[in-house]
């Protein structure tokens, strides 16, 4: 007798699973509530797709889920990023690797990450339906089928659940997965944001709305714990509500029990240029504007936009002579450039967040199959799971271990 399989999700992990799963002949269904698989895909790394990690070191994996990385061990050691890069490669993909181990497809388009995905689960059989899954028909503690809105049920031997988070819900992404759990009986902890855009406390932010920083350091401060948690170098940009962009991101995932004002984001606007250098940079800048006043000799230095701000913040009246300023007030420049303070408030709403925190209990889940302990021929993949990690890559590595898995227990 053929299983009936119904996977319900077609993201990452979810064809990733149904692919496996008609690999080991099943009968395998896709049940998927968009016109298209693949939506979320789509739009992850600015639409290139940051496919993997490229390391192969298990605890580096591990160490990048900050929230039940333990958990993953089986689910890594089985299809590891290496996995993942021959996987694509072997669809016609080719891939390349950038700064921080991040692996791109060589032609920076998302959508040949999901052609891949979407045309080897069709090779290997699996049959898509659009559809929204509403209901799990359990019956003698096991799922027998699968309702739809339509009202239509359908049969099956076994289900994997793998219809991402809370996130982006223009991707279909509206939490679907973590009703059918708790309708199974599964525990959903707490849903949060994570990797999301940062609400700041300082007016200034409005202002600079708009202005990207492509090369600068961050560090990103616990004010009531005195210490670092997180440090990065790269691109954010201001927001009308504060700040975003890939560091700000990243940086959003260290942030735990997040409070008002308790993280603050330490940035450092030229970070190429140590606090001397950067004096005497300052220096000759003011030498060479010398009869002008202070706020028109900043150009070449700083971003038009900022201009104001750093004029505003360093105390130093803006009609002031180049010529007139003191070694005092310059060094407070120098000082305010290589630490320009933002005060973090709040995360952004979770329909803002790349990443959801928080889903099924994932002590309620087999770490090797990704099996329900509680309903044997359930499964769960990818962000439905309480496991979300920072951001270059190893959140879609998570979408396919968990989703081979899942797909190679049935």
């Amino acid at each position: 007798m053929t299983n009936e399989i119904i996977v319900i999700g077609a993201g990452a992990a979810g064809m990733m699973a149904a692919i496996q799963a008609a690999s080991n002949g099943n009968s395998v269904t896709m049940l998927e509530r968009n016109d298209r698989p693949g939506r979320k895909i789509v739009i992850t790394g600015k639409g290139r797709c940051n496919v993997t990690n490229a390391t192969n070191l298990l605890n580096d994996l591990i160490a990048a889920v900050p929230v039940n990385g333990r958990f993953l061990y089986s689910a890594f050691s089985s299809f590891m990023p290496q996995d993942t890069m021959d996987f694509f490669e072997e669809q016609g993909v080719p891939l390349k690797i950038e700064r921080g181990n991040r692996v791109f497809p060589v032609s920076d388009s998302s959508l040949d990450i999901v052609d891949a995905l979407y045309g080897a689960a069709k090779k290997a059989g699996v049959k898509f339906r659009k559809g929204r899954a509403t209901e799990l028909v359990i019956e003698n503690g096991e799922v027998t089928a699968v309702k739809t809105e339509d009202g239509e049920k359908l049969g099956c031997t076994g289900v994997i659940v793998a219809t991402g988070g809370k996130s982006y819900p223009g991707t279909g992404s509206t939490g679907d997965g973590y009703a059918l759990a708790a309708q199974a009986g599964h525990t959903v902890t707490q849903l949060k944001p994570s990797l999301v855009p940062l609400e700041a406390h300082e007016g200034f932010c409005s202002q600079l709305q708009g202005l990207s920083l492509r090369n600068v350091a961050i560090r990103v401060e616990d004010t009531q714990k005195y210490r670092t948690v997180y440090e990065d170098f790269g691109e954010m940009i201001f927001t009308h509500y504060g700040v975003s962009g890939p560091i700000i991101l990243s940086a959003s995932s260290h942030m735990r029990d997040m409070q008002r004002e308790k993280y603050v984001i330490h940035i450092d606007l030229k970070p190429a240029l140590s606090h001397e250098q950067l004096d005497k940079r300052v220096i000759k800048d003011f030498t060479e504007n010398a009869n002008k006043d202070y706020v028109n000799s900043l150009g070449l230095l700083l971003p038009r936009k900022l201009i104001p701000v750093i004029v505003s913040l360093s105390g130093i009246k803006a009609s002031t002579k180049t010529n007139q300023i003191t070694r005092e007030q310059r060094a407070g420049l120098v000082d305010l450039l290589k630490d320009f303070k933002v005060t973090v408030t709040g995360f952004r709403p979770l329909d803002e967040a790349i990443i959801t925190s928080g889903g099924v209990k994932v002590s309620e889940v087999e770490p090797k199959t990704m099996k329900s302990k509680l309903v044997p021929n359930l499964a769960f993949a990818g962000e439905v799971l309480d496991v979300d990690a920072y951001t270059g890559g190893f959140n879609l590595q998570i979408a396919f271990s968990t989703g081979y898995a899942a797909g190679n227990n049935f």
